[in-house]
């Protein structure tokens, strides 16, 4: 029973996905020139490389985001079943803030939320 319902959402995922495409191909714009396959449409060619170093505090900081962000999410599901489990939902989420509170402090404390 599960085979056949994993085999039918692969199945409607891949008739989805490739539908799609064939459909942005029929009805597309078919207007292609050289300047449209450049990276930039303003007009000035670009000088030098445009592949430019970029500072690892960005993506730290993208990532730390993100997994405070995650982290916050899953509150709404203990928000919703809180009254059935009582003291001990009580007790969990606030071992799981504690360890969120300490994350967040750490990464304070090594300077990862500071741009520079």
């Amino acid at each position: 029973m599960y085979f056949t319902l994993f085999v039918t959402v692969i199945l409607t995922a891949v008739v989805l996905v490739v539908g799609a495409y064939v459909v942005a191909k029929l009805i597309g714009p078919r207007s292609y020139n050289k300047v449209k396959g450049e990276p930039y449409e303003c007009g000035i060619p670009t000088r030098g490389s445009s592949w430019l170093p970029v500072s690892i505090g960005y993506y730290l900081f993208a990532i730390l985001f993100l997994i405070f962000d995650v982290e916050t999410v899953f509150l709404y599901p203990w928000a919703v079943v809180v009254k059935e489990f009582g003291a001990m939902a009580l007790l969990s989420i606030g071992f799981f803030l504690v360890v969120l509170v300490f994350g967040l402090a750490y990464a304070w404390r090594k300077g990862a939320l500071e741009w520079k």
